[in-house]
This record gives C-alpha cells, structure tokens and sequence, in this order.
C-alpha cells in the first residue's frame, strides 16, 4: 500500500483504549480527560475485522498502544489473534511497564515480537511527579531487564524534556550499558498545544552524551521498523537512539497510520486528517467498500508535518497524546 507520495505504508499503530494507570506530564492536563464509553470504544471482534483488511492491503507491522493496552481486558487473547492473521509479520506493544512483570509470559506466548517501555527518569520522586502515581518506578524498571532477560526486542523510550529531564539523559542512557536494548531519545512534541521551551533537538541531545560516553559510534543494525538513529558508544551492550520528529523530521520516509480507539485511520500525528473506519463498519460497508475508503483516504496522507511552522489555518489536532493514541 503506498501513498500519492509513493511512500510504502506498511506499519499500523492500534490504540486499544483510552484508559491509562499513569497520568503522565506531557499526555494529559492535570484533571485527566473524560473516558470514551464503551460503545464509543472498538470492540476486539471489529477491531480484528480491520487489521485482517489493512493486512490484505499491505500492513505488515502491527504496534499495539493506548492509552495503556495492558490495563484492556483480554488484551493477551487480542495478541494471539492478531499475531496469527495472514500477512501480519509482527506484533510490538508500547507500555508504561506497570503490568508487565505480572503479564509478559503470557503476552509472549500469544506473540509478543517486541515492547517498547516508557520511562522518562530514574528518580522515584520526579518519577511519581512526571506520572502522578505513587511509588511506581521499581516496577518500570523491573519491567524492562524482565522484557531483556526474557529474549524480547526490548527498547526504552525517554522523553527529553528541559528543566524536567535533562539533567539525567546520561543516566537514563547508561540501562543500556549492561543491558542488550534500545534507549530512544524522543524529541518532545507540543501534541496538543503548541510549547517548545521543553524541546531538546538531537543535536543537543547527541552532544550531551557525546560529553558523558566519548565518540559515539553509529548503529546501523536492525532495530525494528521506526524512524530512530542509533549510535553504541563505547563499552555498551545495547544502543542509544534519538528520535528527531521535531528537528530532522523523517516525514519523506514514514511509513506508518494509525488507529485511535474510536476506530478513527490517523494519517499524521500532527492533523485531522482521516476517516473513522469503524463508523464505516457499523454502518454496514462490505470488506471491499472498507478497504476501498482506507485506500482513498490514504491518498491524503500528508506529506510532512509542520510543527516548527504552525499556521493558524491548517487542521491541526489539538487534543492530548491520552485521546490521540500512543
């Protein structure tokens, strides 16, 4: 499945709920976000139908986010079945990692090729104060050598976010010194509103670790199907990568949708641009008008975002991370 710039889309992001355990900084305001109901939430059975149809037009990646996924019930069943649909190549979670000690061994054996786990500091207060829960590091953390130990492509994902952050990005970097995985550095993005004092680009990014580990080496060996540049400083058993959606946007070769849990095909992060899929669904469409109307409105997929450049008069999505999907 390609686009009308000739991109190959072939990765889709799947929020399976709205609902999260954390509450964190940068995804929602304060006083949280009023809760899709049940009836607005795509049930697993119509979910399936979807990605059995995305699949037959040529996503081959699946990543499964929210919210957080594993607080859905029967999030594990979900894994099997789309794991074992034809065509699907692979199925990766993104996570907070508060559930994962308790329910990796299952979500392994229903497929689980890959988890990405959020953690945006290794101090429990500031820890507690970025998610606004209590006492919950330990368990990420334990999360993360489990999802290592265990064999799993395993990448943490870091948010760097100054006056918050920066003062320990090193830190966060070096779990890859003894452990074989990925520490992503992700340039924050105003998703939202449109704030960019916390912004730190790569460059600054590079530079810091630069000045804590020596000459970073680039890391050019596989790492899954995301847009992050990988370097293996010296010494390191894992990589450390940034994700430079803001400064050196990778927008020429995206190769991803997404899928809200309303149902709803997000072509770009940034925009309003879509079409809910699963009103189709309801409504009755057949299989081939649904796969027909993913495949016109793939045609309107954006060529690159514009978040350093706003203008007033684009249809730029202004709600939180929590209700746009991970």
């Amino acid at each position: 499945m390609t686009d009308r710039y000739g991109r190959t889309i072939d990765y889709l992001r799947v929020s399976v709920t709205d609902r999260c355990n954390f509450r964190c900084v940068y995804c929602m305001p304060p006083e949280g976000v009023e809760a899709l109901s049940h009836e607005q939430v795509i049930r697993y059975e119509e979910l399936l139908h979807i990605i059995r149809l995305f699949a037959e037009l040529g996503i081959r990646h699946i990543r499964l986010t929210g919210g957080e996924p594993t607080v859905r019930r029967g999030i594990v069943s979900l894994m099997k079945e789309v794991h074992d649909l034809p065509g699907i190549e692979s199925v990766s979670m993104t996570t907070n990692g508060l559930l994962l000690p308790q329910m990796l061994p299952d979500l392994i054996d229903a497929g689980l090729d890959a988890v990405n786990i959020s953690i945006d500091t290794l101090k429990p207060e500031r820890f507690d104060e970025i998610t606004r829960t209590q006492g919950n590091l330990p368990t990420v953390l334990q999360a993360i050598r489990m999802a290592s130990d265990a064999g799993l492509n395993t990448k943490v994902n870091c948010v760097a976010m100054r006056g918050v952050n920066d003062d320990e990005l090193a830190d966060i970097a070096a779990l890859a010194k003894d452990l074989p995985i990925a520490v992503r550095f992700i340039e924050y993005m105003p998703i939202g509103k449109h704030d960019y004092e916390q912004a730190i680009y790569m460059d600054e990014i590079i530079n810091l670790l630069r000045s804590s580990f020596g000459e970073l080496r680039e890391d050019t060996s596989p790492h899954g199907h995301g847009p992050a540049r990988y370097f293996k400083p010296e010494g390191f058993r894992g990589s450390v990568g940034v994700i430079s959606a803001m400064s050196h946007r990778f927008c020429e070769d995206c190769n991803r949708v997404r899928m809200t849990s309303e149902g709803f095909l997000k072509l770009c992060l940034q925009y309003n641009v879509g079409v809910n899929v699963l009103d189709a669904l309801r409504a009755g469409a057949t299989d081939e008008e649904l796969k027909g109307l993913i495949l016109k409105t793939m045609d309107k997929k954006p060529q690159h975002h514009t978040f350093l450049d706003y203008a007033e008069e684009q249809d730029i999505d202004t709600r939180d991370m929590s209700c746009i999907g991970g």
